[in-house]
């Protein structure tokens, strides 16, 4: 008994402990008992059901341990009569799970009561603790927790046996961990109304399937789905049941104030939602949703915005607002302590700090230390401000309010998740540091197709040791539980292109166009250096979606589905919206030049426009129609998503051959410019403009170049176009390459820059990654950037005014051009870290002075909207007198959480490129 305590005592993770018991345990025509409770029924139901489905054996419920077989799994609380009475029989003490918030014991005994009877224990310190030990069974069966809402079907097996050692799992390191289920109107809602749900809302069938997959996330909170096409929570005859029976706790948003969801339940009848002239029939709405919730697991959202997610009504200075939700709060609390009729520090109380609301907190709101206050993201991925020292202390604790999915100003992505994981873990690395522990909620619009983004928070929310790695590994092991270990590293790969082709412009935002106002989509600026990033975005999105067919073929049957809604279509959909919008902007930028591709790339286009419609087709008929309504590939109808016209072009009136270099719109764009000492790559397109079938070959090629063909057809298969990528060794000769084009014979001008034995000049453009800085202490390595890796000013760092002392990143480089320049300091754009914070650098080249750069915006400005279209924020320095030779740049940290993407040197006549200059160095 000794040794078992002890092994208590060490409250370690809860998938390795103490072994006393080291037996396989093999549990496949286990029984299983639960404790006589509605929740602990429903996880032992789950729980047979996952052990049918991988071991296909003749698993059975009981009722009673007199009914237990050979093996038998029993659920229950550690204080329940069942677990007790074991516990005391067979010589078990659980006693060290009192108290414990959601916390679990699991051990495998041969019965000394029972004699041949095996007992696999799992004692949970309350209902949720033994929820998530009956879960942790299943994970380690292999099952995974996206088994029923990705088709994830479980292997089976024939041995199905887990580990019979005690274990105690740790406490969760984040009390409620939750989703808001949110913008539902084109996915979840019409899913559920007129696919899935008796209710034909958003009812308790799709409640109860919602709250199965909390638990195997091990998540404990719901906010439910609030918009208007939506049925309220509380109004859909069920629902309220289903969240007691799997008891999860139900929270609302920022939006919904005492459970009332407003848009739906607050009536024109009742005046205006207006708590300065109609504070009673306020208070009389807040008192009855009250009373019919005291007494659940629930956390009540306070103070008062508008009946949306709008301001306050009536309040026409901060001051007046202040006032307001201050008074708000105070007849909330005693609605509250009324009707619970128990201190108000225990009844979960939470003010999320949304929009309008961090203004009125930051401008001096007083919050009654037992609120928790919930710190948000500013709806694009980046946590606006979270508490400082003193408000860490208090004693509700300080939470976090994240979007994976959004619907609002500058731009909605409702579509697609390619929120990147890289930039999940900074900003909650930042939750961790600052102590933001007592609540973690995601917006994840619809669930699907958030899938991964979803674990990998809610991962995060329990066991916060997971953002010790990079998020890449954490992603690569969630494959292989999906598809496989022989699998995992190519399908990792492909993400972390799709979430980095998507860091750079997300799908929804390709039509260079905003929301709330709407505008028109536009000319993409990947076209401002004349059509050659374009180019090769398409070819990045053309070879991942090539990779992701090839590992999909390779898959067995019953992972074909689950294979295209957690990878094929998010892929295929990305690419095919940008070949859709870029292929346009490439067919009219080369019908202006006369190039007679015009009219093929406008047919490629409405090719992917019809891919859309046929993969998200093929979405929905899914697993026999189950997800019929669930995808849609146009949400709110944006001009993003709507069918262009697609136009027809007329053949040029040249009619010779030639060649085209990549930057024709540049002081270089004559020819092919290289770096002595680089090798590089660099695209030539051999253009029959006669529109007339026609070979080209080559003729002649220096020792220093490398073709990727040497010969091709150029007719209608290719817009009588070819495309070849022309390799520099760095080293060799480059004079004299030649191409044959029919009857012509026509010289490729190539260019070779001095070289250096530092970071030099590529197309009048010097580029230097973070990454590639001197190792500094006070700045570290994080998996974010347009590279894949940036630089991240630490945590901890104190903020200061005087650049002398801070920790310094040092880049040195050599530039050769005389002309006027400017340093274009590239960040990633996050917010200070506290109140207490700002976002400055400072930065000195060469022996000048340091000047100091603050990042911070204000609000919902122009520059915060351009900032989180790009996930990048810029600053920029004139330097009109910088003379050829070598350099030093300095950067130095003034604040904690600076996280620097890039630096650039732009000479005068470069190409304009939207994202990073072709020649930097790239981090996968």
């Amino acid at each position: 008994m000794t040794r078992q305590r002890n092994c208590l005592a060490l409250s370690i993770s809860f998938l390795f402990g103490c072994t006393v018991h080291a037996a396989d345990f093999d549990i496949k025509n286990a029984t299983v008992l639960a404790e006589d409770h509605a929740t602990m029924r429903i996880a032992a139901d789950l729980l047979r059901r996952d052990l049918l489905a991988v071991g296909g054996g003749d698993t059975k419920p009981a009722s009673k341990l007199a009914d237990c077989r050979e093996v038998c799994i029993v659920v229950g609380r550690h204080d329940s009569p069942l677990l007790r009475d074991i516990a005391k029989a067979e010589g078990l003490d659980f006693s060290a799970l009192a108290g414990k918030w959601e916390q679990y014991e699991r051990i495998g005994i041969a019965s000394r009561t029972k004699p041949g009877t095996r007992l696999l224990l799992i004692a949970g310190s309350d209902v949720r603790g033994a929820v998530f030990g009956a879960v942790d069974v299943t994970r380690e069966l292999g099952v995974s927790a996206w088994e029923w809402w990705a088709d994830v079907k479980p292997k089976v097996t024939g041995h199905v046996a887990v580990r019979g050692e005690r274990i105690v799992s740790a406490a969760p390191s984040v009390r409620y961990r939750g989703i808001f289920l949110n913008d539902e109107d084109w996915g979840l809602q019409p899913w559920a109304a007129q696919t899935f749900d008796p209710a034909k809302d958003i009812g308790p069938a799709t409640y109860a399937r919602i709250f199965e997959l909390l638990w195997r996330l091990k998540a404990n909170l719901i906010w439910p789905a609030m918009h208007d096409s939506t049925k309220p929570f509380y109004q859909v005859p069920g629902n309220a049941q289903a969240a007691k029976d799997y008891a999860i706790v139900v929270g609302t948003s920022h939006a919904e104030p005492m459970m009332r969801n407003n848009v739906r339940e607050w009536k024109k009848s009742d005046g205006p939602f207006n708590f300065f002239t109609n504070r009673d029939a306020i208070t009389r709405y807040w008192q009855r949703r009250v009373n019919e919730t005291t007494g659940a697991d629930a956390m009540y959202t306070m103070g008062i915005r508008g009946v949306h997610d709008s301001a306050m009504e009536g309040a026409d200075t901060i001051d007046a607002a202040r006032a307001g939700v201050t008074d708000a709060i105070a007849v909330q609390r005693k609605l509250l302590a009324d009707a619970w009729r128990k201190p108000l520090p225990h009844i979960a109380q939470a003010l999320t700090l949304y929009k309008e609301v961090l203004d009125i907190y930051n401008s001096g709101l007083q919050v009654p230390d037992d609120i928790t206050l919930v710190w948000p993201d500013d709806n694009y991925g980046y946590l606006h401000q979270l508490g400082n020292p003193k408000e860490a202390a208090r004693g509700g604790g300080n939470g976090l309010y994240y979007h994976i999915s959004y619907w609002g100003r500058p731009h909605d992505y409702l579509w697609l998740a390619t929120t990147a994981p890289g930039l999940i873990r900074d900003q909650l690395q930042r939750a961790v540091a600052t102590r933001t522990d007592r609540v973690w909620v995601v917006n994840v619009g619809d669930i699907k197709p958030a899938e991964y983004l979803t674990q990998y928070f809610l991962d995060a929310a329990f066991d916060r040791r997971q953002l010790d790695r990079p998020a890449a590994d954490h992603m690569q092991a969630w494959f292989a539980e999906q598809f496989g270990a022989g699998h995992a590293p190519a399908i990792a790969g492909i993400m972390r292109e799709y979430y980095a082709l998507a860091w750079e412009r997300k799908p929804e935002y390709m039509g260079f166009s905003q929301t709330e106002p709407t505008t028109p989509t536009r000319q993409t600026d990947y076209m401002a250096a004349g059509g050659e990033e374009a180019e090769q975005r398409l070819a990045r999105y053309e070879a991942l979606d090539l990779r992701a067919q090839a590992i999909g073929a390779a898959l067995p049957a019953d992972r074909q589905d689950a294979f295209f809604q957690l990878v094929q279509y998010p892929v295929r959909a990305s690419a095919n919206l940008n070949a859709r919008i870029l292929r346009l902007d490439l067919a009219a930028q080369y019908a202006r030049m006369g190039r007679p591709s015009a009219q093929y790339h406008a047919g490629q286009a409405r090719n992917a426009q019809d891919a859309i419609a046929a993969d998200t087709a093929h979405y929905n008929a899914l697993a026999g129609g189950k997800w019929r309504g669930m995808m849609d590939a146009a949400p709110r109808r944006l001009p993003v998503f709507l069918e262009p016209v697609f136009p027809a072009y007329g053949v040029p009136s040249r009619k010779d051959c030639d060649v085209a270099y990549p930057s024709p719109l540049s002081a270089q764009g004559g020819a092919l410019w290289f770096t002595r000492g680089v090798p590089e790559t660099k695209m030539l397109t051999v253009i029959q403009y006669a529109a007339a079938p026609l070979r080209w070959t080559a003729d002649q090629v220096p020792a220093g170049l490398r073709l990727s063909t040497a010969d091709g057809a150029l007719d209608a298969t290719n817009g009588y176009e070819q495309r070849i990528a022309v390799t520099y060794d760095g080293k060799g000769d480059t004079n004299g390459l030649r191409i044959g084009c029919g009857d012509r014979r026509l010289g490729v001008r190539v260019q070779v820059a001095p070289g250096a034995a530092v970071a030099t000049e590529h197309e009048r453009i010097i580029t230097l990654p973070a990454a590639t800085a001197g190792a500094s202490a006070g700045w570290a390595p994080v998996d974010i950037g347009s590279l894949g890796t940036a630089q991240r000013a630490d945590l901890a760092l104190p903020s200061r005014d005087d650049p002398a002392g801070a920790p310094a990143l040092s880049f040195a480089f050599h530039s050769h051009t005389k002309a006027e320049s400017r340093l274009r300091i590239v960040a990633v754009p996050v917010h200070a870290l506290t109140s207490g914070n700002k976002l400055r650098i400072a930065v000195s080249l060469d022996d000048a002075a340091p000047v100091t750069l603050d990042f911070g915006t204000v609000g919902r400005s122009d520059e915060w909207k351009r900032n989180v279209l790009s996930n990048t924020a810029v600053r920029t320095l004139p330097l009109p007198a910088l003379a050829p030779g070598a350099h030093t740049l300095r950067v130095h940290a003034l604040d904690p959480g600076f996280v620097l993407d890039r630096i650039e040197v732009v000479f005068d006549g470069a190409p304009a490129w939207y994202g990073v200059a072709p020649g930097a160095r790239k981090y996968d």
